[in-house]
């Protein structure tokens, strides 16, 4: 019987992947051909989505994008045998802008049944897991500090460091926490991994939970998620029933169970205290720090609490070593970042790429330049409240020192393309505009400091008292830097100074003005 990989990804359903399926099943059906179509996660190639690839003696050979109009002349064209097509794009594996990747987290995306433990097995998954049954706790804590690994969510804090606090603070119960609710525009790749490779997410949370003592894990999943919540109740049950999560994991007598809990919406819940206190029943409010989560954490007990692809990464860290993950990267960025390329871009997807790579080279060279054919002017890094890039800068290494040194952040790996046409005081506005819907109110300069900037911003751009206003603006924007409670407030400023200050003729000040 032949195989056919369709993804079940949520981009590649928006775009037609579920018609698709279900022609090419009425339709061999109707000419009494039999097939398998195993529903995988996307290659991250979201242009070529719904992407179709076929088993053959020679390999799997792919087709893309597919639409359900197109089966009957794929079928007629031998898509079964692997035949050509104009739509034929042959080994997906073997085209550039795929085979110059990276890919360690994202190693199985697009090639695996994702809820298949078997399938999972077959291409080294649970190793990791198998190493860590072998080590002591300050082992494994070790091996992820010697890989260099720092907190995918956007904080890039060491990981080890954090586990290392968990290990050592006294405790009759601990807690992992995941924390999935990717909440940033532009950004999807813990959506991608819940998705395409839920059973790497476990596993990095068992390994956890064995390196510090940890019993219970909880992903704390956006509600805006359905699918991956589907795909991880799936995983989760599949590993219970086959011994890799329980009581007494694979008859090691080691004990971690995993369970989803769904948030509500509030984007604030991103922030880790917030989280905690909705995944305590409260409402998501940022709590004071100190007490860190490491410390007091989930009912007051020592928590780890990381982001999907921190978590992810651990298992190719336990399989092939912390010097292994080291060799990638630069500087003290080590290991690889899944970049996320949204917006005004001809080849929008995902990206696992080794730090040091340029964002030209990202922009271009992967991106291949905006879909307008226009220009980019301008590159929103990070999330909504990331700074904004200019042309002049493009040329930085995707490193977490690197974007500091030029006032931005790497954040989640967002990249969100807006090319010569925008207006970047708008975008100024609407970071402000964000922070106003989006803030949890629990400190004044978040909550007051971003009604009044969307104010001032208004004034402005009127030209109501620029010079006035536009001193204002920086003042407003220094204060909620400095003191707001959590970065949703001390955030915000980075997109708004990097449009002023960059842009300001979208304000209507004169260069070097603002």
């Amino acid at each position: 019987m032949t195989r056919l990989f369709i993804s079940r990804d949520s981009t590649a359903l928006s775009l037609g992947a579920e018609q698709v399926v279900k022609a090419i099943q009425q339709q061999t059906a109707a000419q009494g051909q039999s097939v398998d179509i195993v529903r995988n996660g996307s290659r991250g190639l979201f242009w070529l989505e719904p992407l179709v690839e076929v088993e053959t003696a020679a390999g799997r050979v792919a087709y893309g994008p597919v639409n359900s109009a197109d089966v009957a002349s794929l079928l007629e064209a031998g898509l079964l045998e692997g035949k050509s097509h104009p739509l034929y794009l042959g080994n997906i594996e073997e085209l550039p802008y795929f085979k110059n990747q990276n890919r360690l987290t994202f190693a199985r995306v697009g090639l695996t049944d994702p809820v298949s433990i078997d399938d999972y097995l077959a291409h080294d998954g649970y190793r990791g897991l198998q190493n860590a049954l072998k080590l002591q706790g300050a082992e494994i804590v070790k091996q992820v500090t010697d890989s260099g690994l720092r907190g995918r969510g956007g904080a890039a804090f060491p990981t080890g460091i954090k586990w290392n606090t968990v290990l050592n603070a006294p405790a009759d119960q601990k807690y992992i926490v995941c924390n999935a609710d990717e909440g940033d525009s532009g950004t999807f790749s813990d959506r991608m991994i819940m998705e395409g490779d839920p059973l790497v997410l476990i596993e990095g949370m068992t390994i956890a939970g064995l390196a510090v003592g940890a019993t219970q894990g909880y992903i704390y999943l956006r509600i805006e998620y359905p699918h991956a919540k589907q795909a991880l109740n799936q995983a989760i049950a599949a590993a219970y029933a086959r011994g890799y999560l329980g009581e007494n994991i694979l008859g090691s007598g080691k004990t971690f169970h995993l369970e989803v809990r769904s948030g509500a919406g509030a984007y604030i819940c991103g922030e880790e205290t917030s989280l905690l206190e909705s995944l305590e029943g409260k409402r998501g409010l940022v709590r004071f720090k100190p007490p860190l989560p490491a410390i007091v954490g989930l009912f007051g007990k020592p928590t780890i609490v990381n982001n999907v692809i921190s978590l992810a990464s651990v298992p190719v860290i336990l399989d092939k070593g912390g010097e292994f993950y080291r060799d990638y990267g630069m500087g003290r960025s080590r290991g690889t970042l899944p970049l996320q390329l949204a917006g005004n871009i001809k080849y929008p997807g995902l990206f696992e790429v080794a730090f040091g790579i340029t964002l030209r080279e990202i922009l271009y060279d992967y991106g291949g330049g905006s879909a307008s054919g226009r220009p980019i002017r301008a590159v929103q890094v990070g999330g909504p409240l990331g700074a904004y890039v200019h042309e002049g800068q493009f040329d930085t290494p995707l490193d977490y020192e690197a974007f500091a040194a030029i006032q931005a952040v790497l954040g989640h790996g967002g990249i969100v393309v807006h090319d010569d046409t925008v207006n970047m005081a708008e975008m100024a506005r609407y970071a402000m505009e964000f922070c106003v819907e989006e803030s949890c109110g629990k400190c004044t300069p978040c909550r007051i400091g971003s009604t009044r900037g969307v104010e001032v911003i208004d004034r402005i751009v009127a030209g109501t008292d620029k010079d006035q206003n536009t001193v204002l603006l920086r003042d407003l924007c220094n204060t909620m830097t400095f003191g707001s409670l959590c970065a949703m407030g001390g955030m915000t400023p980075f997109p708004v100074l990097s449009a002023l200050n960059h842009f300001p003729e979208d304000f209507g000040l004169p260069k070097g003005k603002a």
